[in-house]
């Protein structure tokens, strides 16, 4: 936005004031159709792919090194050095831009004047010496152009190859002010020689595209107001001496495309918009929680220390632990929800003591991962050790140590580019390893196999059901992508999504926060595929549930791998044998996935959604093996949003849980 009110200003600089008023007046009527629905019409066309126009303005050109041989016939008695100039520069353009990329391609071609004045010199005789050089070029310039947002700015890089068209000078030498009865030498015009014919250099800058026309209408128009800088490198004008250029431009481009049409059959494509608000039936759900167990130790980046987010106990303290007694209560918001599991969590090594000193046969490996090194992984390793041993009396036989620089499934990726700070720390960590079933999740072995999980009793929440779902039907074959703004009664606004697929279910505390109940306009915001906006609103009532009725169910969860939706694999045997044959008749199973908070919304959402499915391929097909199907179920996909996310997303304990599908089972009442 600071961009676009930046080059709108440089306009009214610049421009006739009845012209920048027009200007404004079509912004202004763009803006406003965007904010509006997209009408029904008999004809609808694309965004043009192809766009043709002119630009020109002024090239801020700065002369550096130095020049004295203007040609054979011509010698300064002393060298010219700085000087600067502004000249003219008017080109033709051609520019391709897919529907459906943010990448294109610019090319134009056109006059290209690079003129200046040098700084004045003083020559030997104490004589002012000027020089002016009038530089002018064809020149071609291709770009590659990346718009990274859903607006009009964009970004362009490319070579720049000129072929010079004129090369002349003026040179003047005055006289010594001591003498003012002195007769000046005349002005020299003349030509520069070994002047280079042509010049390869490049060029960077960036855009922004105003719209001019509707969006509906087949032919658009656009003025792009830019600016580019056009380094030294390669522009030497001649081939002698170390005269070179450097030019920061500035212009403004009239361009035109025309769009496709799209054969609707006389109607434009639209969504079917529309709410379901539950009256919420108050209903409590108390579930027994297998609550998975990674068999990973995050350490702070820089320490081997065991972080003080984990619960450490002293030696007296270790007769009175208890893993099914770990306090779990019912939050208030997210923080605390997060809070709540993450006790359990942070209590690891606890369970891990505890259960080596009830199973005296069983051992571990423990393996240290450190950017640092081995050594280092090392030492983290042996921190842990070192508790288990003083504090749980575990023989130190029975737990080896191994360092390594990462651990044997990284989440920083080859070839990685994003948030790999957030990455690299969740591989700082010490990998529990061990060949004792007993201490192993069911169906599981290997380095990488989880630690057998806790049971606990999790408290009141909010049923899928109760959730206020949002159907845009139709959404996922004609939308990239669609949000949700929520406005309530004092006009307060609450954004929700993006979301890709039909509908999405919205939990009412998300909506209505510390009130009961409340009156909202729903307003969905879509983006076609073809890349224009859909607009629809509707009105909905919330409730807040509320419990009141006790149903038991039970809860699972499957953790993934970074980025992972297949990794369901290595839990196929679990979800068959072990969850499967505790549904119960008729019962409701509720699958939800979700992400971190690494990666593009989007994709997130997708991501999620893919990892509910896989969940419920398998435990529709383990029942149908057995002839089962009574089962209902709800699959829902929550990607990353903050309002849903079981745990928030500071610590890589945290963003590693999130990346889970959470399996409610519901009996049938």
């Amino acid at each position: 936005m600071n961009n676009k009110t930046k080059y709108i200003k440089g306009s009214q600089m610049t421009w006739p004031s009845f012209l920048n008023i027009k200007t404004l007046a079509l912004i202004a009527l763009v803006l406003l159709g965007i904010q509006s629905p997209l009408q029904a019409q008999e004809t609808q066309y694309t965004r043009p792919s192809w766009y043709f126009g002119l630009a020109g303005g002024a090239n801020f050109n700065f002369y550096r090194g130095s020049t004295q041989t203007l040609n054979s016939s011509l010698t300064s008695p002393v060298a010219f050095h700085d000087g600067d100039g502004i000249g003219l520069f008017m080109l033709p353009l051609v520019e391709y831009r897919p529907i459906d990329s943010n990448w294109g391609v610019m090319f134009q071609a056109g006059y290209d004047n690079r003129k200046g004045k040098f700084d004045q010199v003083m020559s030997p005789c104490n004589c002012p010496a000027d020089l002016s050089a009038n530089m002018s070029y064809i020149t071609v310039e291709p770009s590659l152009r990346f718009a990274p947002f859903q607006s009009g700015f964009y970004l362009f890089a490319g070579p720049r190859l000129a072929f010079n068209m004129e090369k002349s000078f003026k040179y003047q030498l005055g006289t010594n002010p001591d003498y003012p009865n002195q007769t000046g030498s005349p002005r020299i015009d003349g030509d520069f020689d070994n002047v280079k014919k042509t010049i390869f250099s490049m060029q960077i800058g960036l855009g922004y595209d105003i719209p001019l026309s509707s969006k509906e209408s087949q032919n658009q128009f656009e003025l792009s107001p830019f600016i580019s800088f056009h380094p030294y490198f390669g522009q030497h004008p001649r081939s002698t001496e170390t005269w070179n250029i450097t030019t920061a431009r500035a212009g403004v481009a009239l361009k035109f495309g025309r769009g496709k049409r799209i054969e609707t059959s006389g109607v434009v494509y639209e969504s079917q918009f529309s709410i379901d608000s539950p009256n919420n039936t108050p209903v409590t759900y108390k579930a027994n929680e297998v609550f998975p167990l990674r068999n990973y130790v995050f350490f702070n980046v820089g320490s081997t220390a065991i972080p003080n987010r984990y619960e450490l106990l002293r030696k007296g303290q270790v007769k009175d632990f208890k893993e099914d007694q770990l306090k779990v209560t019912s939050p208030k918001n997210l923080s605390e929800r997060s809070k709540r599991q993450m006790t359990v969590y942070y209590n690891i090594l606890n369970i891990l003591g505890v259960r080596m000193q009830q199973n005296p046969s069983t051992s571990i490996t423990l393996v240290g991962s450190s950017e640092k090194g081995p050594d280092d992984g090392r030492a983290m390793a042996n921190t842990i050790k070192v508790y288990l041993v003083d504090v749980f009396s575990i023989d130190s036989s029975r737990i080896k140590v191994e360092g390594r620089t990462k651990p044997s499934i990284p989440s920083e990726k080859p070839g990685g580019t994003r948030e790999l700070e957030l990455l690299r720390e969740g591989d700082q960590r010490v990998s529990i390893e061990s060949n004792s079933p007993v201490l192993l999740m069911e169906f599981q072995s290997g380095p990488n196999a989880p630690l057998k999980p806790v049971v606990i009793t999790y408290p009141t929440e909010a049923p899928i059901e109760s959730y206020v779902t949002f159907n845009n039907a139709g959404a996922k074959e004609g939308f990239k992508s669609w949000s949700l703004e929520l406005k309530d009664e004092n006009g307060k606004v609450q954004a929700f999504g993006p979301y890709t697929e039909d509908k999405a279910s919205i939990s009412g505390k998300s909506i209505l926060g510390n009130r009961t109940e409340g009156h909202y306009t729903a307003k969905m915001i879509g983006i076609t595929k073809t890349g224009e906006l859909s607009v629809k609103e509707a009105p909905v009532h919330v409730k807040l549930w509320s419990p009141n009725k006790v149903e038991q169910g039970i809860r699972y969860s499957i953790i993934y791998e970074f980025d992972e939706s297949t990794t369901i694999n290595i839990y196929e045997k679990y979800l068959s044998e072990i969850i499967t044959p505790k549904i119960p008749i008729g019962a409701t199973v509720i699958i939800k996935g979700y992400t971190d908070i690494i990666g593009g919304e989007v994709h997130n959402q997708e991501l999620s959604l893919a990892r509910a499915n896989d969940v419920k391929t398998i435990l529709e097909n383990s029942l149908s093996k057995v002839g089962r199907k009574d089962v209902k179920f709800q699959v829902n996909g929550f990607g990353e949003g903050e309002s849903a996310s079981p745990f928030e997303n500071k610590t890589p304990e945290e963003r590693f849980y999130n990346r889970t599908v959470i399996i409610d089972v519901i009996p049938l009442t």
